[in-house]
């Protein structure tokens, strides 16, 4: 494995060890009783710790903007988030290098904490690894706008990607019978955007002669 990549295989790991660990307790092939319930109280992401309710730490209102992204909802969901997690950030590492990758991964992570707590009235609480997955089609979809924009060709595949986002959004929040957090993958894929492109504003491709 290139060494560049690692840093997805590490991110990988560690979801996939808490979520094995949460798994194998919902099987009751370890005896922690409850233990998904616990890690959902003091790792998701609750938009009542914003406001008056009593968190289970004194940094629990500020660590969840992080911990909540190293949770899922079950073995389908993190593979699903895994899979993308890799498609998307060899493309971003690609890029913009190791370092670049984490700082869009970090900022779309927080972007979509930041919009649950913004757009959303739930009293359940948000995991998953999406608002920053989003982050990284976010960026990649503003250095794709960069790049055609520069050489001044169609705009149009960035547009019909956004849409083909928008409307899986649609599906998703129609399929889960609207327990989609939606607010997460605006959040993240808006962060993801803008940081993106105070990351590498520029283009990759030779400036056509005029």
């Amino acid at each position: 494995m290139p060494a560049s990549l690692r840093i997805l295989a590490v991110i990988i790991a560690l979801c996939g060890l808490i979520e094995g660990a949460l798994w194998l307790s919902d099987l009751r092939l370890i005896e922690i009783p409850r233990l998904r319930n616990t890690a959902y109280d003091y790792g998701g992401f609750w938009v009542g710790l914003l406001g008056t309710w009593e968190p289970n730490y004194s940094l629990q209102p500020y660590a969840m903007f992080v911990t909540y992204a190293f949770l899922h909802g079950g073995p389908v969901h993190l593979v699903v988030n895994m899979i993308t997690l890799w498609s998307l950030g060899e493309g971003a590492i690609a890029r913009v290098g190791v370092w670049g990758f984490l700082a869009l991964y970090v900022s779309s992570m927080l972007g979509g904490a930041a919009g649950f707590a913004l757009m959303s009235s739930s009293v359940q609480p948000m995991v998953g690894a999406s608002g920053a997955l989003f982050g990284l089609a976010g960026g990649l979809l503003a250095w794709q706008y960069v790049d055609r924009f520069t050489l001044r060709e169609a705009l149009w595949p960035v547009v019909r990607l956004v849409l083909l986002l928008i409307a899986m959004n649609l599906v998703m929040w129609w399929a889960l019978d609207g327990h989609l957090a939606w607010q997460t993958h605006l959040g993240g894929f808006v962060f993801g955007w803008i940081t993106a492109l105070l990351i590498d504003p520029r283009s990759q491709v030779d400036t056509p002669d005029v």
